[in-house]
């Protein structure tokens, strides 16, 4: 591994060292259940966008399908690059703030930082307004990886990127076909697949226009 990289993962460490205890802990509960805050805010956009036009729906399905195919890219990738854990490589460097993953648990690319990344950029594309909060919560994730001791920094960049490019990539070719299919499900008369697809635009607006006519005609 590249000496650059290697000292700024001794550096990263050190830091995290030299902070308090309770901010180590704070990281190390993120670095393993940050996740869980992008599982929840899927289901919080699925549920907004069920009342939005079909390819918003679409576009907040594929986020976490995005993310899945970013993790099953991530996975491959680790599988054949065999990159040892700085946390066993790195000569002179700290004790890392966890367990070492096992010998054979690869680390390049991170996982976490590509799951984080996928989630964050596949909700911003869904929800506009979410993005200020999952793009820093992606590049958190990905830098709690190096402060606990588990990857390196050029683990998580490439994790970040990977991401991040599979998201949108994702997004922008399946929106088209998953709008139409949206269309589709809200002609159906199967309940189940109507409460999943939603109302729609037109149904809200529909009930809008009505209460005024009864409005009218007992005036």
């Amino acid at each position: 591994m590249g000496t650059i990289d290697s000292d700024l993962y001794r550096d990263i460490l050190q830091f995290a060292h030299d902070t308090p205890s309770w901010f180590q802990h704070l990281m190390e509960v993120w670095t393993e259940l940050g996740l869980l805050l992008f599982a929840v805010l899927f289901v919080v956009a699925w549920w907004r966008a069920r009342r939005g036009d079909p390819r918003a729906l679409a576009v907040a399905v594929l986020a976490p399908l995005g993310t899945a195919v970013a993790y099953v890219i991530s996975e491959v990738a680790k599988s054949g690059i065999d990159e040892d854990r700085p946390c066993r490589a790195v000569s002179g460097a700290l004790a890392p703030l966890i367990d070492c993953p096992a010998y054979g648990d690869w680390s390049f690319p991170s996982n976490h930082s590509t799951i984080a990344a996928a989630a964050a950029v596949g909700l911003a594309l869904a929800w506009p307004k979410i993005g200020w909060l999952t793009v820093p919560m992606a590049i958190l994730m990905a830098f709690s990886r190096v402060f606990v001791g588990v990857h390196y920094p050029h683990d998580v960049a490439v994790g970040l990127l990977l991401g991040t490019l599979v998201a949108v990539l994702v997004s922008r070719l399946c929106a088209p076909v998953g709008a139409r299919l949206v269309t589709t499900m809200r002609g159906s008369r199967n309940g189940l697949v109507l409460w999943f697809a939603g109302p729609g635009p037109a149904t809200r607006a529909a009930g809008s226009g009505t209460a005024p006519r009864r409005g009218a005609h007992r005036r």
